[in-house]
């Protein structure tokens, strides 16, 4: 438990200004697509630089410029399109230009990697700006689910986990951790809801949270941030690293932190063609 006091610490000066991002984004959408994008570049940089492909600039420069603007320009499903052609297109001018230098296998690594996350920080915009209905619900889906399957898989882990999960890929997750994270996880959807239901939306009688869709989420959200947490862990071990930043005490960097979302913001967007997680009424 030696980590957990930054970590509280990290949560303590975190949780504020999300708040505040997303209050602000709820006056103005456009803010949150932003703050998306300048996350997402940082969580690029990150992983570049976890495998010295920062001090290619070129390379640096076509990845982080299309992290930054899918988030932003999502919107725009033709200019998304573009953006991601001119992606491949640039990537492979620089490989062409430097092939001396720049192998194969770390053009492979950066594009795949950016690609990846750029698709699932890219869904966080659409789920949240693109609903029509409330910034605010969605941006807590997003954010509280995977947070608090990994939160609660920590704590309960940390006092009564014995059997590891996969001690090759990451040694402190037990399979008590993972069952108490889906219970965090699922028990966190139905605060969420009520909170929304009876205090947020109480005022309009037309919105209607769907509870069921909710329980379903958390159930495959608890499994898919798990994944996404032990995938980017398998590249932190390829690479022998421990984080891949450290600007958040206790947690790692900005891609360590947010690792389970970039595949859990896509599950938002597509469940919820399936099972709205709001309900208008007409």
């Amino acid at each position: 438990m030696k980590s957990l006091k930054p970590r509280l610490l990290t949560a303590v000066i975190g949780i504020p200004a999300v708040v505040i991002i997303m209050l602000l984004s709820e006056l103005w959408p456009p803010l949150l697509r932003i703050v998306v994008g300048l996350a997402s570049v940082l969580m690029v940089g990150e992983y570049l630089s976890a495998k010295s492909l920062l001090g290619c600039s070129p390379l640096a420069a076509v990845c982080m410029l299309y992290t930054l603007l899918m988030p932003i320009t999502v919107v725009v499903a033709p200019l998304s399109y573009l953006l991601t052609y001119l992606f491949f297109l640039g990537g492979f001018i620089v490989s062409l230009v430097y092939y001396r230098k720049l192998h194969f296998p770390n053009l492979a690594y950066a594009m795949f990697g950016t690609l990846l996350i750029t698709f699932g920080m890219t869904a966080v915009s659409v789920a949240c700006t693109t609903n029509g209905t409330s910034v605010s619900f969605f941006f807590v889906l997003i954010f509280l689910l995977p947070w608090m399957a990994d939160g609660g898989g920590y704590f309960i882990g940390s006092y009564f986990g014995r059997r590891k999960l996969c001690p090759n890929i990451s040694p402190k997750k037990t399979v008590e951790g993972v069952l108490g994270g889906a219970v965090f996880c699922v028990a966190a959807a139905m605060v969420m809801g009520l909170i929304f239901q009876f205090v947020v939306f109480r005022g309009d009688g037309n919105v209607r949270v769907n509870f069921a869709a909710l329980v379903v989420l958390a159930i495959l959200d608890s499994v898919v941030s798990l994944i996404g947490d032990l995938c980017f862990s398998l590249i932190k071990r390829f690479l022998k690293i421990k984080d891949y930043g450290s600007i958040f005490p206790g947690h790692g960097g900005m891609l360590d932190r947010c690792d389970s979302i970039i595949f859990t913001a896509p599950l938002v967007v597509g469940l919820g063609q399936v099972l709205p997680f709001l309900q208008i009424l007409v």
